[in-house]
């Protein structure tokens, strides 16, 4: 599923197959998920893009072929099942060899530096560092809903957001990424509000166990009176000036706010309460993606059932139904609930 021009209709087209990197995989694609980044790809936001361009970048499948200089001792054999993290490490840079691969200051995004998964190929670099084994109980169109949405929200729960037992917590935006955020955050036993101007994604989020508390003007006020005075963490999943300064506003005194949702245009210098944030010692904290190496303890708990993300999965759709999905996302910001997956 290729376009040749931003915010036009992709169109399916025969294209050659990929050349595999003699230290990275090529990937049999058995399901890809549409997110909002790739909206925000199609839109032509993301400068790493070149035309003609194949978008996708959560994905699951099987090894297709192993680069030359991937060892024997690594493991990975054709016909592997596996993932990748969107953010494909190089390993070798200063941010890798201190143990942040996800900031890799040499890295690649599969549908965004290169040609991406709505296709039945794909390429993963340097495999042996970015390859994920799947667990025999874990399907592949749920390996593709973990992609960047559920992964994000994994790191940014556990990981960023450092939420203890008996806090509360806020999510703002409750798409893909917020659903995921919401059910992490359910799961461990927190009091958990979903914000969200969607009536559906009000809906989605109090399913899941959440206080719907509804978005726009006052929003944070909103969440304040629900949680008696501010909740310790606050996560922006959607990524708009208006959600990022509600989460911070929405904040008791040393609370955290998690930017996870992308920041475009006038967006990526949005205005902050830096009064509040002084004046309540709060901390602004930015999350990008999931390294490899995090992977297992998520579906582990994927594995054994504590997240049920299969149940994040709204649409199943095929590559010929990408172009009407992507509109859809237009018509609505580049918004919606729930997760579409691409079965290829």
């Amino acid at each position: 599923m290729q376009f040749t021009e931003f915010g036009a209709a992709p169109e399916l087209a025969d294209v050659p197959e990929p050349v595999c990197p003699p230290r990275g995989a090529v990937i049999r694609v058995r399901a890809t998920g549409l997110c909002r980044s790739d909206w925000h790809g199609w839109m032509g936001h993301d400068d790493s893009i070149s035309l003609p361009h194949v978008p996708g970048h959560e994905f699951a499948g099987e090894i297709a072929e192993l680069g030359s200089e991937v060892s024997a001792e690594s493991g990975w054999q054709v016909g592997d099942r596996v993932t990748a993290p969107f953010i494909c490490a190089c390993g070798r840079c200063d941010e890798c060899r201190s143990g942040n691969e996800q900031v890799c200051d040499a890295q690649s995004q599969p549908g965004f530096t290169h040609w991406g998964s709505f296709a039945e190929l794909v390429v993963v670099d340097e495999a042996e560092l970015n390859l994920i084994r799947l667990p025999d109980s874990l399907g592949f169109v749920e390996a593709a809903s973990l992609g960047c949405r559920f992964a994000t929200a994994y790191r940014a729960i556990v990981s960023r957001s450092r939420l203890a037992p008996g806090e509360q917590i806020a999510v703002h935006g409750c798409g893909g990424v917020g659903l995921s955020a919401i059910m992490i955050a359910v799961a461990a036993g927190l009091r958990v509000y979903g914000v969200d101007v969607s009536d559906a994604a009000l809906a989605a989020a109090e399913k899941l166990g959440a206080v719907p508390v509804r978005g726009g003007e006052g929003a944070a006020e909103r969440i304040i009176e629900a949680s008696g005075g501010g909740v310790d963490v606050s996560v922006d999943a959607f990524g708009s000036s208006e959600t990022s300064f509600a989460s911070v506003r929405s904040l008791k005194k040393r609370g955290r706010h998690v930017q996870v949702g992308l920041m475009f245009g006038d967006s990526a210098l949005a205005a902050m309460p830096m009064d509040a944030v002084i004046a309540g010692e709060l901390e602004i904290l930015g999350s990008h993606g999931m390294a490899a190496r995090e992977y297992p303890s998520m579906l582990g708990a994927v594995a054994s059932g504590d997240f049920r993300p299969i149940e994040l999965v709204g649409r199943r759709i095929t590559l010929d139904e990408v172009p009407e999905a992507l509109a859809a996302m237009s018509a609505a910001g580049g918004a919606g609930s729930g997760m579409t997956v691409v079965e290829v």
